[in-house]
């Protein structure tokens, strides 16, 4: 496989029918030009204020903003417009930055949307991050807001099974919210062992559910009315594949449960979230009636 040539082809995007008019809002807010901008890289990550602006140039911000609904990963505030996105992305952030150290590593992450995370690592000082989704709307929501902050991070259009085939390895990976959208999950994590450099680490979190047996629940079609769920382990099972994929010091972050504090409907996001997905007279359930969705966060090292 030529990446080269993959990702020239995905870049062909930009001329789809449905992703052209994102092109043309970014390529009109890309023509303000602004340097030495404020930025806050708290809860809500920030950049700019209100007063950077003209009027004409905030409005183009506001119209460029609303046409990449819907904005999944934040929040943000982009020169004071405040975009609250289905996902309270800073919980799960929170939750994971004790426990990692990038400065001057060489950082990907899989699976990286609009580059929430990634513009919150950026206070660590990487030496490289490098962001993996193959999805031409978040692409775009990163460019977005990327041409303001004016990083160095890469976006790629490619997905975990380019990883090994990278032009160079990575030193940490983050893999959030990806594997249960796997149907391999073991050579899934095998790619990011592949990708590591020598003592390289990786942090990833997965839906689990309750148990101490080495299974997992298969759901049938869909789990909590998404369709492209595989397997959802319990955390036995899930540190026996990171054993098999090539991992040890396997150590278990925390459990979480996900609430409406962390993900719900926003008028920047989907009509349907968290609440929609529950069996409304048991919240303890999908209206499938698999257990509600919770989470396990792993942090592991590449077996030397």
């Amino acid at each position: 496989m030529n990446l080269e040539e993959l990702k020239k082809k995905k870049d062909e995007c930009r001329s789809w029918k449905n992703v052209e008019p994102w092109y043309k809002k970014l390529q009109n807010a890309q023509k303000i030009e602004k340097t030495n901008l404020a930025i806050d890289y708290g809860d809500w990550f920030s950049v700019g204020k209100k007063d950077d602006l003209s009027n004409e140039e905030y409005e183009t911000i506001v119209k460029t903003a609303k046409a990449l609904i819907p904005w999944r990963k934040g929040p943000f505030k982009i020169f004071d417009l405040e975009i609250d996105s289905e996902w309270q992305s800073n919980l799960k952030y929170n939750l994971i930055r004790p426990h990692f150290n990038l400065k001057d590593k060489i950082v990907a992450d899989i699976g990286c949307n609009n580059g929430y995370y990634m513009f919150r690592m950026l206070e660590d000082k990487p030496k490289r991050l490098v962001g993996f989704d193959p999805s031409p709307l978040t692409l775009h929501q990163f460019e977005f807001i990327n041409h303001f902050v004016k990083s160095d991070i890469i976006y790629e259009m490619l997905g975990v099974e380019h990883l090994e085939l990278y032009n160079h390895k990575f030193d940490f990976i983050f893999m959030l919210g990806v594997l249960y959208h796997r149907a391999d999950p073991v050579g899934t994590l095998k790619a990011l062992n592949k990708g590591l450099n020598s003592k390289g680490e990786i942090i990833i979190d997965t839906f689990m559910i309750d148990g101490e047996d080495e299974i997992c629940l298969t759901p049938n079609q869909r789990y909590s009315k998404i369709p492209n769920i595989y397997f959802i382990p319990t955390i036995p099972a899930l540190k026996n594949w990171l054993a098999r994929a090539g991992f040890e010091n396997i150590e278990v972050l925390a459990t979480v449960v996900t609430t409406k504090d962390e993900q719900r409907a926003t008028k920047w996001s989907f009509d349907e979230s968290l609440e929609d997905f529950l069996d409304p007279n048991d919240s303890s359930k999908t209206v499938e009636g698999y257990p509600a969705p919770k989470r396990v966060y792993v942090k592991a090292r590449k077996v030397l």
